[in-house]
């Protein structure tokens, strides 16, 4: 497998990165097979291992670090804070006094004294960007943090973390991990832009659109796309939305098997041949899952198939907006003129 480099840190990574949300009560509840995963996700060249404390209210992270017990020195280990683990007004979020316990939490489950990205879940519309940059820069020198990230930020909130990070000499985030596939390309129009421009990685999710690119679904199939895990609104197939992303797997089936591809593959490769993409998170609940998505990271695309893929799904296009989960709040009612 060739290895990348992330953004400007000089870290090599794997053009697939592991992602461990399925690992747990959420997807499998079986420990040792999702740590049999892990392992062969490894043995296969895959060096990059994404999980945050939320996935399964932290199962998730202790299963990672029972597997990478032997092997973490060898993995570039990512995690994520900031969604509610527990109650009280004070267990979630970007302040610094959460922060500094959540960093405790995830440190003792993962069994490492070290995290090599520490990521903002999602952006805050109520704590200093500044704030939370402190914290984490005194994560940093305290050498429980490598490296910092961010999560589902707009290209405006890129810039802004940026800009704080160089005027108050904190660390800056080096990565942006947002939302991308086929069906979902909004990222292209200022996101990817703005992440290239500074200088960061980007390592993406969903590169099968919740599973709507996986090739189960087709018009003809008995059954339809659905989710506990996700908002309801991205499955609904009495919405004209949902009817166009349908319409167009439909399409994307029929030209991945005029190329010779799994529709799988050919969705996963399409995400990790953009230039401004560092990695692609792939999230497997099953070991045969892993390995149908595994070949992905060699599977070539030709200028061909690349501009049909542009004619089905233009880019910058998000064929259903609820699938975006980035700069959400920015157009909620109360920003809008009404």
């Amino acid at each position: 497998m060739e290895y990348r480099r992330l953004g400007r840190t000089g870290v090599s990574v794997s053009p697939l990165a592991l992602g461990t949300m399925m690992f747990g009560p959420w997807g499998n509840d079986d420990k040792a097979d999702s740590i049999r995963i892990i392992h062969r996700a490894l043995d296969a060249g895959i060096n990059f291992v994404d999980t945050a404390d939320v996935y399964s209210a932290g199962v998730s992270e202790e299963i990672v670090g029972k597997a990478l017990q032997g092997r973490r020195d060898d993995v570039v280990l990512a995690t994520k804070f900031f969604m509610p683990m527990g109650k009280g007004p004070n267990r979630s979020g970007g302040s610094r006094k959460y922060i500094m316990r959540a960093v405790e939490d995830s440190l003792r489950r993962l069994g490492t004294d070290y995290i090599d990205l520490y990521q903002v879940h999602r952006p805050s519309a109520t704590t200093d960007v500044e704030e939370t940059l402190g914290a984490l820069t005194d994560l940093v020198r305290q050498g429980k943090v490598r490296y910092l990230g961010s999560s589902s930020y707009s290209g405006s909130q890129i810039v802004e973390a940026q800009w704080a990070a160089r005027e108050r000499g904190l660390e800056r985030f080096v990565t942006e991990q947002p939302p991308y596939s086929i069906l979902v390309r909004g990222i292209e129009e200022d996101v990817l832009p703005a992440v290239q421009r500074h200088g960061m990685g980007t390592l993406t999710y969903s590169p099968l659109a919740g599973g709507w690119l996986s090739g189960r679904w087709r018009k003809d199939s008995a059954g339809r796309p659905t989710s506990s895990a996700r908002p309801s609104a991205r499955f609904d197939m009495t919405a004209p939305a949902n009817l166009r992303k349908l319409d167009a797997v439909e399409t994307l089936a029929l030209l991945a098997e005029d190329a010779g591809i799994p529709l799988l593959q050919l969705a996963i490769a399409f995400v990790i041949r953009h230039p401004g993409v560092t990695s692609a998170i792939i999230g497997p609940r099953t070991m045969d899952q892993l390995e149908s998505q595994l070949p992905a990271a060699g599977t070539p695309l030709s200028a061909d198939v690349l501009d049909r893929i542009d004619e089905i799904v233009a880019p910058g296009v998000t064929v259903n907006p609820d699938d975006n989960s980035y700069g959400a709040h920015e157009l909620a009612p109360t920003a809008r003129r009404r």
